[in-house]
């Protein structure tokens, strides 16, 4: 009697909730939907799944706000009920200049103080510092969550050698926006994550790879610059690969919150599946502090996959700040991504409240 009694308290509970958030859905005229309590909605509901480790490192990333957006992705993986999550800090952090005006804090080095490490103790750097001491345990994890970016401190070999013997054996990383920008000069990163921008990269470090206007994927080794992108914008993504496990369910086509949207990337491209692209108009993509760049006017990958020896790597070049990182496209491509690098499945559902092609889905993210 008590299970039958608990069963269909459970089931009004969700019916309450499937109508709450159909109302939510259908208040309004507004392109942009908000769903503050929608966030914690998937915790606990995946009690009897296996429990996996999922690792974040960070530390030194061009991107300023990348404390904040650590404990973001913390969140939002704990949140499946399908993780738990360490983070692994460089003992010398660097928060470079590339970002925007965060709500509540006048200095971006307040993220730091307000997003501390327990027992870690860290020194504030003006210029990238290597941390000879830095050895994250990539084998204790069944993904990686990389939230470096561009003048990462070089790595020792004998780290480099753990993070590629990690994924060539079997592991999983996700690879965070800026990430691309880390290590040009480090040739077995570049194949780790297919494409990459600046940090030295060239025409010799890979093709270009787009999706022209007929459908078709190109890799282009003509000469040019890696890495560039115009102002933020909302943006369309559209679903290259509906068949793959991150994608599957996914609309088509779907509109994604403020962003940078990075074109001309390059890369090895070896193993390489993409999943997603967004076109990079060539007027409203162009970086206004530089009149002769335009934006190519090519469908360029944005989500994409690598398959590095055994192992599953998911590259996801949105994430600019942390208002981009609310977006529920890039939530969900966070976490179906994680479970998928980590087990090579996805048993998470689409959310409700996933973004359509004309209207952005937002959660704000409370902290």
């Amino acid at each position: 009697m008590f299970i039958s009694y608990f069963s269909k308290v459970k089931t009004d509970i969700m019916k309450n909730y499937l109508l709450s958030l159909l109302a939510l859905m259908c208040m309004g005229c507004s392109p942009k939907s908000v769903s503050p309590t929608i966030a914690k909605s998937t915790a606990g509901l995946k009690a009897d799944a296996k429990i996996m480790k999922a690792l974040i490192i960070d530390g030194e990333n061009n991107h300023g706000v990348w404390p904040m957006t650590t404990m973001m992705m913390k969140d939002y993986l704990e949140q499946t009920g399908l993780f738990t999550v360490d983070i692994e800090r460089t003992a010398n952090t660097w928060q470079g200049p590339h970002h925007d005006k965060v709500e509540g804090i006048t200095d971006i080095k307040e993220l730091l103080v307000k997003y501390p490490l327990p027992n870690k103790k860290t020194v504030a750097v003006e210029e990238p510092v290597p941390d000879p001491d830095y050895a994250p345990d990539f084998d204790n994890y069944d993904v990686v969550i990389n939230n470096m970016g561009w003048k990462a401190s070089t790595w020792s070999t004998a780290l480099k050698n753990k993070l590629h013997n990690y994924l060539e054996g079997g592991g999983g990383m996700v690879v965070i926006h800026a990430a691309s920008n880390s290590w040009g000069d480090w040739p077995a990163y570049n194949k780790m994550i297919g494409l990459g921008g600046w940090g030295g990269r060239n025409t010799e470090s890979g093709p270009y790879v787009y999706y022209d206007d007929k459908g078709s994927l190109q890799y282009d080794k003509s000469e040019g610059p890696c890495g560039s992108h115009g102002p933020q914008y909302e943006y369309v993504m559209d679903t290259r690969a509906p068949d793959h496990p991150i994608m599957q369910g996914l609309p088509m086509a779907w509109l994604h919150s403020k962003d940078e949207l990075y074109d001309r990337l390059r890369g090895p491209a070896e193993n390489m599946r993409v999943l997603a692209t967004s076109y990079s108009d060539v007027e409203g993509n162009g970086p206004p502090w530089d009149k002769k760049v335009s934006g190519t006017g090519r469908h360029e990958p944005l989500l994409f996959t690598i398959d590095y020896g055994k192992g599953r790597v998911f590259h996801n070049a949105l994430g600019h700040m942390d208002y981009s990182m609310e977006c529920v496209g890039f939530i969900t491509t966070l976490q179906r991504g994680a479970e998928w690098c980590a087990s090579g499945k996805v048993t998470q559902a689409v959310p409700a409240d996933f973004p359509t092609k004309d209207m952005v889905s937002v959660r704000k993210w409370k902290g």
